[in-house]
């Protein structure tokens, strides 16, 4: 297979461990070990104890897969492959399309939402958020000039990745309806939900609502773990599980013993891991609105409804690249605001607050 770099990834590659301050991060900041483990139960603590570094099992721990079912309505633990998120990405690509099949993806997007199934020979459709009254829209009318013969599969990311936006019900009901008509399978990221801001918004997921889905979530994001490389498919059409499970023994295999039974002791705690993560998002959002009032001459906000991650606008006619480039190495970029902590570290709840500019 021949892939184009992921560009988000090679300019983190350079910056994300060298830079002075990191402002960039798209999960809250994460959970120690000894954090986690003072949120477990009994029961995963003697299973942290007794732990052997074996193999696992293919499609993921029963325990940590009967956890993630339990976060879902009509999916059962036997629904549920589990790997690391972007492992997911990869193999439910392949499982599902074949060359000269076309796709209908939301953009912007993570990269390889829509790159892997471009290497694989597929004719992408861009599916483009707008934003209108510094508000982000989906056009549902695009969808249907979007269509083609070939179309196969839909992609889409709610809470969205990298604007913060949310569609409502009725909008997330009118998308389904849209694949049913024209029998596409729908790939949903998910990997952001459970960060509303308001429960109220919280969408059921598309696992829950139509069988043709393939449902992608983990722990990177929302639990603020992404050092367990633990994600996970719900996919209820069992015949194409089968094919992700059987395309899984070509990539890792099996996942990291330490990590699930860790990723079952976070499951366990998710209420208040949310909490405490929403508790940082709500600091970090009252600081980016101070930031971008004081600096309305660069940016347009366009804050976030959802999740962790916001796209604001950078209003100078130059490149954002150009733009983003010196930044970590400016002389004088320590001068940031109270919320950096002493010795040049930030503060927990600061280093969470904005990883996508818009390049």
């Amino acid at each position: 297979m021949q892939i184009s770099d992921f560009q988000l990834e090679r300019y983190f590659a350079v910056h994300e461990f060298t830079a002075c301050y990191l402002l960039s991060a798209s999960d809250c900041e994460a959970l120690s070990l000894e954090e986690l483990l003072g949120l477990a139960d009994g029961e995963t603590l003697d299973l942290w104890r007794g732990l052997k570094l074996s193999y696992t099992e293919s499609q993921g721990h029963p325990l940590l897969r009967a956890e993630i079912a339990a976060l879902y309505d009509n999916v059962s633990p036997d629904d549920v492959l589990i790997a690391a998120p972007e492992e997911l990405i990869f193999i439910a690509m392949n499982a599902l399309l074949a060359p000269g099949d076309e796709i209908i993806a939301i953009a912007p997007a993570y990269q390889s939402l829509h790159e892997v199934a471009r290497a694989l020979g597929c004719s992408v459709t861009p599916w483009p958020l707008e934003h209108v009254a510094g508000r982000w829209r989906l056009d549902l009318d695009c969808l249907e000039r979007a269509i083609a013969p070939r179309t196969r599969l839909l992609i889409i990311n709610f809470p969205h990745n990298p604007t913060g936006y949310q569609p409502t019900i009725a909008e997330l009901q009118a998308i389904l309806r849209f694949a049913i008509r024209h029998s596409l399978y729908v790939f949903s990221d998910e990997m952001y939900r459970l960060l509303e801001y308001d429960a109220a918004d919280r969408l059921p997921s598309v696992a829950s609502l139509y069988g043709q889905s393939l449902a992608l979530s983990g722990l990177s994001k929302s639990f603020a773990l992404p050092g367990l490389r633990i994600g996970w498919l719900v996919v209820r059409d069992r015949a194409l599980l089968r094919r992700c499970i059987a395309f899984h023994d070509y990539t890792t295999i099996c996942n990291s013993a330490p990590a699930e039974i860790l990723g079952i002791m976070a499951l366990r705690a998710a209420e208040r891991i949310l909490a405490r993560n929403l508790g940082i998002i709500a600091e970090n959002l009252a600081a980016a609105g101070r930031f971008f009032a004081a600096h309305r001459d660069l940016f347009t906000p366009l804050l976030p409804a959802a999740g962790s991650v916001a796209f604001p606008q950078l209003r100078p006619d130059r490149p954002v690249a150009d733009f983003c480039q010196p930044l970590p190495h400016r002389p004088g970029a320590g001068q940031l605001p109270r919320s950096v902590g002493a010795g040049g570290e930030l503060s927990g709840r600061a280093k969470s607050a904005l990883r996508h500019l818009p390049f």
